[in-house]
């Protein structure tokens, strides 16, 4: 008997006793405010690099579109593989904190007008990027609008269309965003996409499309 009353005694006493309750309540909130606290930071770090992706888009349409503007000959100039080799790279390094170049597919497309098929038409198309992917809209080979079906213009929404003896710089990117927790309790792994588009900045020789021989941009 003795023994049970010691055991009572000790229940009691434990019942009563609440000097670890904190602790212990820490132990099973803590799961919880982890989870959020890293959900709040991924939802945070989704948005900039969301921003991030949006703003070299822009950048390198707006680049390309500068492209032989410095050029002080007389003659009307072209654009080289090599100026667009230039400015791709300048995108890629600009995305280097998101690692563009591993997750990333950056298309920059030549919008143009022929006179002689009166249709808007893909001339040339470069591309960069470990990430699979195509141009939503054609290409400068088998889809590029001057035979087959029509380019009404490019973009999403509002449709970017281009005049007789111009061009558009016209870029897509496409991102891999690699969440800091993965579903079902993350954000999970997104696309993020994104368009740009500059009219070119001054007079410039489209006929031959891109002259030069390198081939490190080639779609």
């Amino acid at each position: 008997m003795s023994g049970c009353r010691r055991v009572l005694a000790l229940l009691r006493r434990l019942r009563h006793d609440s000097s670890g309750l904190a602790l212990i309540e820490f132990a099973y909130t803590l799961p919880i405010l982890l989870t959020l606290g890293l959900l709040g930071a991924d939802a945070a770090r989704l948005t900039v690099t969301n921003m991030q992706v949006s703003q070299i888009a822009l950048s390198l349409a707006d680049n390309a579109s500068r492209l032989g503007q410095t050029d002080n000959s007389g003659i009307t100039p072209t654009v080289r593989e090599a100026d667009v080799d230039a400015v791709i790279d300048g995108a890629l390094k600009q995305g280097a904190p998101i690692n563009l170049s591993e997750n990333g597919r950056v298309i920059l497309t030549s919008f143009e007008y022929s006179e002689d098929r009166e249709r808007q038409y893909i001339h040339w198309q470069r591309c960069r990027g470990a990430l699979a992917g195509q141009s939503a809209y054609g290409n400068d080979s088998t889809r590029n609008g001057l035979s087959g079906s029509r380019i009404e213009g490019l973009g999403k929404g509002s449709q970017i269309t281009v005049s007789r003896g111009t061009a558009v710089m016209f870029v897509e990117i496409t991102y891999r965003y690699d969440p800091l927790l993965g579903s079902p309790f993350g954000i999970g792994e997104k696309t993020l996409r994104h368009e740009g588009a500059f009219l070119i900045r001054d007079d410039r020789n489209l006929t031959p499309g891109l002259t030069g021989t390198s081939d490190r941009s080639r779609c």
